[in-house]
Parts: C-alpha cells; structure tokens; sequence
C-alpha cells in the first residue's frame, strides 16, 4: 500500500458535472481528489480488506440474532421501546439489505482495524461505484498508470444484481433523501439508475413528500401507493416523525429494513468486543462506564451510539477532551472505542471504506482529511491494483 502523486485529468471536473456528479466540490474544496492515488497488491485486498470485512458482517449477523431477542440489549442499545417489534419482525422475515458500508484502519502492515459500520444510511456510493471507475479506465487508457492496474470495485454490477433479486417486479420502487442535500441526492439518483437497470421503474422524492394516504398507505405526491422504499434517512430519526406510528401497516418495504436500526449503532462495537475479546480487526470498546473494569486507556474516541460523518466524535484523554467534531449528536448516549489513529501517508489521514451488497463485499472508497477524524468533507481519493 502506498500513495501516488498523480497528474489530474485536465477535463474532470466538466466530466464529473456531466455525469450528475455536482457534489465533486464541497465548501469550495476538492471533495473528488485524483491528484493522488493509493496503489494496493491483490494480497492486500484479498486477505486485509475483503475477508475481513465478510467475516465482520457475519459476526454482526450473529449480533442482529442475539439483540432482536434481547429486551436487555435493546435497551442497552438505546432503541425506542415502540420500534422493538418491527424490527424483531424485519428480522424474523428476512427483509432484504440492500448495502453498507465498513470502515476500516489499514495501513498494509498488520491487520484492519474495524471503525464503525455505516450499516443505515452510507454515502460515498457514488463516487466509489462510477467514479473512480471511469478514472480508473482513463487513466490506464492515458498510460498514467501502470500496465494491468486494476480496481478492487464491482460496487455498480452489484448493486444491479440485488436490485434484481430484491425488487418487486410490478410494484413501485421508490428512493428519498432529505431536501437541499446534494451528496445525498446524488446518492439515490445513482440508485435510481441501478434500479432502472434492475428492470425497475424508480421514482424519487424527498422525505417530506412521503404521505399518507385515509388508508394508512405511504403514498407520493401523486397519491401512489410506495410498494418499496430506498430511503437514505436514519431510521433513529424516522421514529421520530409524525407518521412513524403507521410504519407496521403502511404497506411499505423499507429498504435498508427495519433491523439495520441495530447494525448502525455504534453500540455493536462494545457488544462485538465483548463477545470477541481479541479478535485481530476489533478495537477495544465500552459502553459508558464499563471502560477496562473502569481503568480507561491513556487515549479514547468517544462516539454517539447514532451520528453519521463524523459528527460529535471526540478524542478524549484522562486530562479532557484534545479534539471533536461539532454536530447535533450531543445530547444522546455514548460508547468509547480504543484510540487506534488511521495512517498517515504525506501527511494525509487515511481511511478504508468497505463495500457489503447483500452479505459480500465487493468494493473499497478512500477518504482523506487533514485530522484524525474524517468528516463528511473529507476527500475521497481513487486507488488501484498493481502487483
């Protein structure tokens, strides 16, 4: 593993506008960075990155199966009493996943060191699926690669075949985001082209265009019935809303389902710790106040159990706090995790994201920031496979 200076294509910014990609500048700095890349060995991938991150999501499977039965656990976890049977439910009947995503401490040395799953609402789809892709094909076709590059990336193929196998032919499939986000709406638009090569037929509308109709169906704002929905909203916040007592008998399939509500939450991480003290990929971790029987470690990351980006994640030491994002997580529970830095490389902080579609894992995005904490504004850079 290794970070390449490269030159950029001098055309890709009018290239990534022409494929829908508008978020490629975020606050008037390069979110999409190809004037580097990271270069990887296919042992690499194969044995670090890929295997891992299989191995995880079944140990996180095992975890669904214990918490969905566990008023305890449930509780422990912070989740709404009201929505402990639908997502007991959404388990029970195998409702379908579509994606997610691991992220992971990697350097190419030792082990990957498992961060949090972005099991919900994960983003940087996009950009990992098409994007760094065609940089991939034009670069190699420019000889500024070397001969052979390859990428560890079947992110679009896919997510075809899921839609396929999860989408119900004849009924509606619809994808929402949150209004005025442009990330997020490139996400599902990306989607959205998935699913229509699915043999889908995808619509798309904002969360607050979701309704109900005098039936108690979830409709659009043309008062059709949502037989399916993507939506990329929390499911913390959607118990939250207004309509979330009708969320049992709506007449929707909700994808991600129900039981990613236990995935998401960064309180697996002290449960998957506890239960699998010393795995080589797990990071020490605890709940409030269960910290090594109460003797902290020099230095800790604290984390919401529900955040997303970064946001009110701290370092913390015995001394207080040495750095933390701002962001509206403030107020709810808390797990800590071992401090375990991600790599630095020309002075950059780098991080793994990995890929699960179904229950494989079939791709790796790289985000860079300037801190140890990588936010929604980080960048993602491009890699390739070179032996």
């Amino acid at each position: 593993m290794q970070r390449i200076q490269l030159t950029p294509r001098p055309d890709w910014v009018s290239q990534a506008e022409s494929h829908g990609f508008y978020f490629h500048t975020l606050e008037g700095e390069p979110y999409w960075d190809e004037t580097a890349a990271y270069q990887f060995s296919l042992r690499e991938i194969e044995d670090d990155i890929e295997a891992p991150t299989e191995a995880l999501h079944a140990l996180c499977l095992d975890l669904v199966a214990e918490v969905v039965t566990s008023e305890r656990l449930m509780t422990q976890l912070a989740i709404p009493e009201e929505a402990w049977d639908l997502i007991a439910e959404s388990w029970k009947y195998s409702e379908p996943s579509l994606y997610g995503r691991m992220d992971f401490c990697y350097d190419g040395t030792g082990p990957a060191k498992f961060y949090e799953y972005n099991a919900d609402t994960p983003t940087s789809l996009y950009e990992t699926g098409f994007f760094q892709w065609l940089w991939l094909e034009q670069q190699s076709a420019e000889g500024k690669l070397p001969s052979g590059a390859d990428q560890y990336n079947r992110l679009h193929e896919a997510l075809i075949e899921r839609l396929t196998m999860i989408g119900r032919a004849g009924q509606s499939f619809h994808l929402a985001c949150c209004r005025d986000h442009p990330e997020d709406a490139g996400t599902i638009q990306y989607l959205a082209d998935c699913a229509e090569q699915a043999g889908l037929k995808p619509s798309t509308l904002c969360m607050d265009e979701l309704g109900l109709n005098e039936a108690g169906r979830f409709v659009d704002m043309q008062d059709k019935p949502v037989d399916q929905l993507f939506k990329l909203y929390p499911w913390e916040w959607i118990w939250q809303e207004a309509f979330a007592g009708a969320l049992a008998h709506g007449g929707t399939q909700f994808i991600e389902p129900p039981w990613k509500l236990i995935l998401s939450n960064k309180g697996i991480l002290p449960l998957l710790w506890e239960r699998h003290t010393g795995h080589p990929n797990l990071l020490p971790a605890w709940f409030e106040g269960d910290a090594a029987g109460g003797a902290l470690p020099e230095r800790w990351v604290r984390k919401p159990l529900f955040s997303r980006e970064g946001a009110n994640i701290a370092i913390e030491t015995l001394q207080g706090v040495e750095s933390q994002v701002e962001g509206p997580y403030g107020n709810g529970p808390t797990i800590l995790q071992g401090w375990c830095p991600p790599p630095t490389f020309a002075g950059h902080y780098c991080l793994i994201g990995s890929w699960v579609v179904g229950n494989e894992a079939v791709a790796m995005g790289i985000r860079e920031d300037s801190s140890v904490i990588t936010k929604d504004t980080s960048r993602f850079v491009p890699h390739f496979i070179h032996e």
